[in-house]
């Protein structure tokens, strides 16, 4: 199936795009839900194993199951219809979330293993989804607009988020942690259908570089090839690399951190977690005015430096609040950061390579996040919080200072 259905119009501004803006709400409504996830599944590990250092092997196996979809999604999402795969891929997540409180709520000791393969495969589909949704914004927005829409779908889905994780603390609490994977398997429904109201630009099919005649592996390469060969992509996607490395798996060490280093319940958590949103949300909203004045290399490496020491801050943060207050600043440069190498790579990629070069990207991106996970959450575990977030800490300003000695450093608009 050649991807040139849907209808054919012109990208708009993002306030003035209908699709744009059903796309936004079916991501505000999954990463509504995606917030119950966020703090459900470590619970559930930490009930029924006590083992933050399993929680950190999970996170592990869903980061490796994405990085392995990566080598795919590029090429899927250059030669099927988008829409279409953005709409199967919330169908399938709605199917796989919803068999995890099943089984809890149905065996007498709900097993841990499942959780280990039900969640990585949906670490894979949401590879699909993500690479699909990153060019179905490039083909609903005009090029000068991208930065703002980016921002915009990041602080609707944080505003979202930041009603999510005390929502979902208090569901964990009435229901318990399946419950609250419950929830999220719906919201996955209610986004697809909400995304059949998506009509993408006509587009001709990717085989001008090959495409469709070689196999994934050689759609993959082509996307590689693109990051390697362009001076700021090629710095930019290793120094993301080492730095996602770094803190992957700093949402479970936090999370450990309150229950067992402070020994704070559920509710505190999740209002944690919301402060952390509240900062996306910030962020989100600030990106393109900094972006318009400081230029790409400023934001990005200011972000990055102040995103490492937010970590390693909260080694010393000793009451909830204080976390709170750093997961904010944590998660609002992150979001900077992000949004601004995302939309770098969706205004300089050509189009009939925006899938593979975004699927290449976040696969090599993402490659080491899992090793990371594991071994941060081990460290969490076997010498506590405090440490854990020096070490991550310590390493995210190396790489902000790295970047200085890169093209990333002289990179403009």
């Amino acid at each position: 199936m050649t991807a040139t259905a849907g209808t054919s119009v012109a990208p708009a501004p993002p306030g003035r795009s209908r699709g744009f803006r059903a796309l936004w709400a079916a991501q505000v409504l999954s990463v509504l839900g995606d917030s119950f996830s966020q703090l459900a599944v470590p619970l559930l590990v930490l009930d029924a194993t006590g083992s933050i250092a399993t929680a950190g092997l999970l996170t592990g196996a869903s980061g490796a199951a994405a990085v392995v979809a990566g080598l795919f999604a590029g090429v899927v999402a250059d030669r099927f219809d988008r829409r279409a795969l953005l709409v199967g891929a919330d169908a399938a997540r709605m199917l796989l979330f919803a068999v995890v409180p099943l089984v809890w709520w149905l065996a007498p000791t709900p097993p841990v293993w499942p959780l280990f393969v039900l969640l990585p495969l949906a670490a894979a589909i949401g590879m699909v989804f993500q690479v699909a949704a990153v060019t179905a914004v490039r083909g609903l927005v005009d090029g000068p607009e991208l930065t703002r829409a980016n921002g915009r779908l990041h602080a609707g889905t944080a505003l979202a988020a930041v009603a999510g994780p005390a929502l979902a603390g208090a569901v964990s609490g009435w229901w318990g942690p399946a419950g609250a994977l419950a929830v999220d398997a719906a919201s996955f429904g209610v986004s697809g259908a909400l995304l059949t109201l998506v009509r993408l630009p006509a587009r001709r099919a990717a085989t001008a570089d090959g495409a469709g005649r070689a196999g994934p592996w050689a759609e993959f390469l082509a996307g590689a090839r693109f990051l390697w060969r362009h001076r700021v992509l090629r710095p930019l996607t290793a120094l993301l690399t080492v730095f996602l490395l770094l803190i992957y798996g700093m949402d479970d060490v936090v999370v450990y951190h309150l229950k067992h280093g402070l020994h704070q319940p559920d509710g505190t958590v999740g209002l944690v977690l919301a402060a952390g949103a509240a900062g996306t949300v910030t962020g989100s909203l600030v990106v393109a005015r900094l972006r318009r004045r400081f230029g790409f290399g400023a934001c990005w490496i200011g972000a990055t430096a102040a995103t490492a020491g937010a970590v390693a801050a909260g080694a010393a943060a000793r009451e909830p609040a204080e976390v709170g207050a750093l997961v904010a600043v944590y998660f609002g440069c992150l979001s900077v950061g992000g949004i601004c190498s995302l939309s770098l790579r969706q205004e300089v990629t050509p189009e009939h390579l925006l899938g593979r070069v975004t699927a290449a990207f976040w696969t090599i991106h993402f490659s080491l996040g899992g090793v990371g996970a594991a071994a941060f959450t081990w460290l969490a575990q076997r010498h506590g919080a405090p440490v854990t977030f020096v070490v991550a800490g310590a390493g995210g300003v190396a790489v902000a200072v790295a970047a200085l000695c890169t093209a990333v450093r002289r990179a403009g608009a």
